[in-house]
Order: structure tokens, then C-alpha cells, then sequence
């Protein structure tokens, strides 16, 4: 048989059948006196078997190993393996699949900043009917889905608990949305401007002083304070972060930050 006789009996591409040539999967055949290879039932044989084991998802390293001496042996193991990885799999899709249940299903809709869990998108939508409007609210969502991705689970439940009962409490929606405007009013102003300390108190005022770690204030504490680790970001993380707002803004942020997490702030 020439090359694509075999293709054509198999079911596969001339391509394909050279791919397993070059991979060591398919011996390579003698040669006619005209130089075509020349295919025998045994390369069928053999190529037939390849294709029915990369259907059932084997990978062609593991194809090798069952196509080896010990192919009885080898093949039970590698297809036990295979029967467990595609249990695992299922499980993966099931929870996949209940996860985008759970976002369709989000009341009021999925956030323009979707998707985000549906405790996330209840937060976004108890922010919109205290501000819709402000430029420095939607940097919040932004921010805040970037946490839910990024931050461990036991951080994430702690920070949307705190952010949810800090909006829920008395008079916590007044603040923020003084917050917000103050913070709106600065995006055209310069760092040393005296609304920028009144931003920052007013923002400070919106949220628990054990909100943040120890380092998240001053992107200038030693390299040793700035960890990756235990909750602390690093130094080029929070130069990004500043880097995002308008410069009083980031100045009133980096104030807030700092009356948040140093034992002498002021703070709430």
C-alpha cells in the first residue's frame, strides 16, 4: 500500500501517519525500487491501534508505552489512569458547570465587571444604589474583582464580609458616598491639595482599621516588608496600584492606607 492508501484505510491524514513516522509510533516501511513506501496489513494493524487509543485521550508518550513489549500490562495501567483523570475531569466540569449555573442565576443580573461570585455581584449591587455614577466607585468593583481572583479564600470571605457589613452599617452608605465625591473632586488636582487629607479621612471613616496588613500604606517600606507572602504586596504591585488613579487621588488613597494600618492612625 503507498501512504495514502493506508491513510485512506485507517481513517486518518497522510499527514497524521508521517507525524507517527517522525514520533517513533509507526515503524517506517522499506521502500519500492521508485523510492514509495510501501505499506503493509502490519502498519494498518498498528496505526489502526494508535488511533483508537488517542480517541479514548491518551497522550502519544503513553501511546508508546502501550505499543512496547509489555503493551498487555501497560495498557491496563495507563487505561486505569486514563478512566481516573477522566473522573477527575467530570467532577472539574460538574463544579464548572454548577459555578455558571450559580452566575446566570445572579439576581439583578451579572456586573459589568462580571464574572465574580454571586456574594461579589450582591456587594456590587448594594455599591450601585448607594453611588452608580462615580468614576472612583467603578475603580472600586475593579479593584474588588481583582481580589476575589487573586486573594486566598479565607482573605476573600474576610474582605467582602468587611466591605459588606461597612456599607450595611449605620450611616455607612452616607459615608461612602461622601467618600466617593470627595475622591471624584480630586482627579484634577495636585497631591499637596488640602481636600486630599479630607478625602483620606473620609475614606478611613468608611472602613475598620484592621481592614488591611501591616505594609499595604507605603510603597517605600524596605524590600523585606513589601513580601508577596503572608498578605503583604509587593513594592511593584502597589507602585501599578497608585499608579491607576489620578495623582491627588492615589496621594489620598496612600493616606488612607496609612491611617488604616499604623498603630498610631486615627482611624475608625
Amino acid at each position: 500500500m503507498r501512504i495514502g492508501e493506508l491513510a485512506a484505510v485507517v481513517g486518518v491524514t497522510t499527514r497524521t501517519v508521517r507525524h507517527y513516522h517522525h514520533q517513533g509510533l509507526l515503524p517506517e516501511p522499506e521502500r519500492r525500487s521508485n523510492g514509495y513506501r510501501d505499506y503493509t496489513l502490519r502498519h494498518a494493524v498498528v496505526l489502526a491501534r494508535i488511533r483508537r487509543l488517542t480517541e479514548l485521550g491518551l497522550g502519544l508518550a503513553e501511546v508508546r508505552d502501550v505499543l512496547a513489549e509489555d503493551a498487555g500490562k501497560d495498557l491496563v495501567e495507563v487505561l486505569t489512569e486514563l478512566d481516573q483523570d477522566l473522573a477527575r475531569q467530570e467532577a472539574a466540569l460538574r463544579e464548572r458547570r454548577a459555578r455558571l449555573r450559580a452566575l446566570l442565576e445572579t439576581e439583578g443580573g451579572l456586573p459589568a465587571e462580571g464574572p465574580v461570585s454571586p456574594r461579589l455581584a450582591a456587594l456590587f449591587r448594594d455599591m450601585a444604589h448607594v453611588v452608580s455614577d462615580s468614576p472612583m466607585a467603578a475603580k472600586d468593583r475593579e479593584v474588588l474583582a481583582l481580589i476575589e481572583t487573586t486573594a486566598s479564600p479565607e482573605d476573600r470571605e474576610r474582605l467582602m464580609g468587611i466591605m459588606g457589613g461597612a456599607l450595611a452599617a449605620p450611616g455607612g452608605a452616607e459615608r461612602a458616598m461622601a467618600a466617593y465625591a470627595l475622591l471624584d473632586d480630586l482627579v484634577d488636582a495636585a497631591p499637596d491639595d488640602p481636600r486630599v487629607d479630607e478625602a483620606a479621612r473620609a475614606l478611613a471613616d468608611c472602613l475598620p482599621r484592621d481592614l488591611l496588613p501591616e505594609g499595604w500604606g507605603d510603597i517605600d517600606l524596605p524590600h523585606s516588608r513589601l513580601r508577596s507572602s503572608g498578605g503583604t504586596p509587593t513594592d511593584s504591585f502597589l507602585r501599578a496600584f497608585y499608579a491607576d488613579f489620578a495623582p491627588a487621588q492615589a496621594e489620598a488613597i496612600r493616606r488612607t492606607l496609612r491611617i488604616l494600618t499604623e498603630p498610631d492612625g486615627d482611624g475608625p
